[in-house]
């Protein structure tokens, strides 16, 4: 569908990549990766046809719809949300906008046959409009809507109401509703929540046109991508698999290159030897200069860098108490708006706690709470012994001295290390040579990002409170961050939406649902099996709070158990689907009938003869605008029934992939 030959893109002097050549086939599932900076959102920018590029050609197959997110999104627009969505296809708009017109031309008509022309014209129409979807259009938003995590009561709602991550979800469900050949993701998940990235790597699994995406979320890559792209120092490699795959293959190549260089060094070194023995000897002179014209010409053996693993001894913070904090009966709320009602929560030393929940659930809050920053209406936040706190929020980069460098606010922060010390950690960090002079006005938000973990971690509190560390962050910065924090020694409670970090760092999952919290011990994946098997089955609070199964049970019993769990989650999905699926049956013979009825007065209103009897125009027509109206009403009722059916019907698809594992 889609040919990059030769692609070049420079600004100023710095160029970010050149002679780029790809093709795009129809279900490719292609992640574009690279440090920021490297120049992902230009080649989007470029494959759009939005920015020319310096050298090279792109190459569309004809009538090929090109669909793209951009990382930034706003709209002061008063429509709603639903028309914008569901009445974004030109195409649909155009058809239906016809058909009204014809409709309204009929009414009035009193020529026979120009009525017999409309008619027939509107069937045309109808038939075309039902072969686009349009009379489907409202269902398909709904669902990409509320898998987006949309309510339906923001159904209604004008844009504009809307906050700026929202803005980029509603802005993904009109690319998803229209469904292009070609879909440029440019960051589609840095406002979507746990839950949501989980839906959206599902849709597009099954979308059936190609996906091109950026991302710093690994796990999403994994998920998503058969192919990687990567713009790296050394030019842009094509990779055929995942995220994971292409990390295992750029080691084995950068392995591979390493010997070649240290083989070639070897080789340049015995040639330098003989050229300095016999450099002065007239009788080897022309040995001596075809060996020196042998040097100029070998091409060096360039090796790239490789993502650097922490090595930093990080101070070891004070010893705390055994129970490092606790919240009792703690009530939160924003004006009418109830968050917490009897909040109970406790963090003992050596936690490692990830907050996770959709957005808008409380997150935040339970962590500003935690942090002491954020006042409550009642209970007690109790500290436990010698614990020492430092939180990090999501505009704690702010508080960096614009005016100082690198070095020195970190020199801030610790004003007893040797200079040594602060660089290797700043090393560490991905800071070196002269970086460390760089001004912190002139760095980036991931850079500043870095610079303030590392302002933590030199003098660390022995409990971390971080809210959305990894924003900002490209992967091997992320990478970064999560050595650092493997390398912590104290209490951590965290917020993030990148699960690799999740898995990685956390052995307790707190879960923000409905105002209400479960705590589930272990790991991120013991979590997603837990809840799975728990609150997809029922919402009760016995089975929310139940915990983690213990190790060392046997296979038998393992496969015993997770048999049980799924025939449980299976009786419950049937019980409370059976109903649903009966009213949408019944829903569908009943509207066929009225339509039937409909499809019958039609044509006796199109007549000319009909209008000649008042009475029976009065009768007919009252009778017609009963039986749209009741369509109309099935027809919203059958379009809950249906969202409804299809949320359920994911969850339950979501809970059985959970337990398989």
């Amino acid at each position: 569908m889609l040919n990059v030959t030769g692609i070049s893109k420079s600004y100023s002097d710095q160029e970010l990549f050149s002679g780029v050549s790809f093709n795009v086939g129809m279900s490719d599932r292609i992640a574009v990766i690279g440090r920021n900076g490297t120049g992902k959102t230009t080649l989007f920018e470029i494959i759009a046809g939005n920015i020319m590029p310096d050298s090279g050609s792109i190459s569309l197959r004809r009538d090929t719809a090109i669909g793209y997110l951009r990382q930034d999104v706003q709209t002061s627009s008063g429509r709603a949300l639903l028309e914008h969505v569901s009445s974004s296809s030109h195409v649909v708009s155009d058809l239906a906008h016809k058909i009204r017109l014809i409709q309204e031309g009929l009414a009035e008509e009193k020529d026979k046959e120009t009525v017999t022309g409309l008619l027939k014209e509107l069937g045309e129409l109808q038939h075309l409009y039902e072969a686009k979807g349009g009379y489907d259009s409202e269902h398909e938003a709904k669902i990409v809507l509320s898998g987006l995590g949309f309510a339906e009561s923001d159904f209604g709602r004008a844009l504009s109401e809307f906050s700026g991550g929202w803005q980029t979800r509603i802005e993904l469900a009109r690319l998803l509703f229209l469904n292009p050949d070609i879909l440029l993701l440019d960051e589609p998940t840095n406002y979507l929540d746990l839950e949501t990235q989980r839906w959206f790597e599902n849709y597009l699994k099954r979308y059936h046109g190609a996906v091109l995406v950026t991302s710093h979320d690994r796990a999403f890559l994994n998920n998503v991508a058969s192919k990687i792209l990567s713009i790296e120092d050394d030019g842009v490699i094509f990779y055929r698999g995942n995220y994971d795959s292409y990390v295992l293959a750029r080691e084995k190549d950068i392995k591979t290159q390493q010997a070649a260089a240290r083989r070639q060094e070897l080789k340049i070194s015995r040639q330098m030897r003989f050229i300095e023995r016999f450099r002065a000897k007239n009788t080897r002179a022309s040995q001596v200069q075809s060996r020196i014209k042998q040097l100029e010409k070998m091409e060096r053996v360039t090796v790239p860098r490789s993502t650097k693993k922490i090595k930093f001894n990080f101070p070891e913070p004070p010893r705390s108490g055994r129970v490092v904090i606790e919240l009792k009966h703690v009530d939160k709320s924003y004006g009418q708006h109830v968050v917490y009602r009897d909040l109970n929560l406790a963090l003992e030393r050596g936690d490692r706690a990830a907050i996770v929940g959709i957005n808008g659930a409380g997150k935040t809050t339970l962590l500003r709470i935690l942090a002491g920053v954020l006042p409550f209406e009642s209970g007690q936040r109790i500290i436990g012994h010698n614990v020492t706190t430092a939180y990090f929020a999501q505009y704690y980069i702010e508080s960096l001295n614009p005016r100082s460098s690198i070095i020195e606010e970190l020199r801030s922060a610790a004003p007893d290390e040797p200079e040594q010390r602060l660089r290797g950690l700043l090393g560490a960090f991905l800071f070196s040579g002269d970086d460390v002079t760089k001004n912190i006005s002139v760095l980036s938000g991931g850079e500043k990002t870095r610079i303030a973990i590392a302002r933590m971690l030199i003098r660390p509190a022995n409990f971390l409170l971080l809210d959305e560390p990894t924003n900002h962050l490209d992967i091997p910065s992320r990478e970064i961050l999560t050595d650092a924090l493997n390398a912590y020694k104290g209490t951590l409670c965290f917020i993030t939406h990148d699960r690799m970090l999740i898995r990685e760092i956390a052995n307790k999952i707190i879960e923000v649902r409905d105002g209400r919290i479960t705590v589930f011990l272990g790991s991120y994946d013991d979590y997603l099996q837990q809840s799975a098997a728990s609150y997809a089955v029922t919402n009760t609070e016995e089975n929310r709070s139940h915990g983690r199964q213990p190790h060392g049970l046997s296979t038998t019993v393992q496969k015993r158990r997770r048999k049980a769990l799924e025939a449980r989650l299976r009786n419950e999905y049937y019980r409370v689907i059976s109903p649903i699926n009966q009213r949408i049956a019944a829903i569908e013979q009943e509207v066929t009938v009225i339509t039937e009825r409909i499809k019958e007065i039609e044509p006796i209103m199109a007549d000319p003869a009909h209008y000649e009897d008042p009475q029976n125009i009065v009768a007919v027509n009252r009778e017609y605008a009963v039986l749209r109206k009741k369509v109309a009403r099935l027809t919203n009722e059958w379009d809950g029934l249906t969202v409804e059916a299809e949320r359920l019907q994911l969850e339950y698809h979501r809970a059985q992939e959970d337990l398989a594992g």
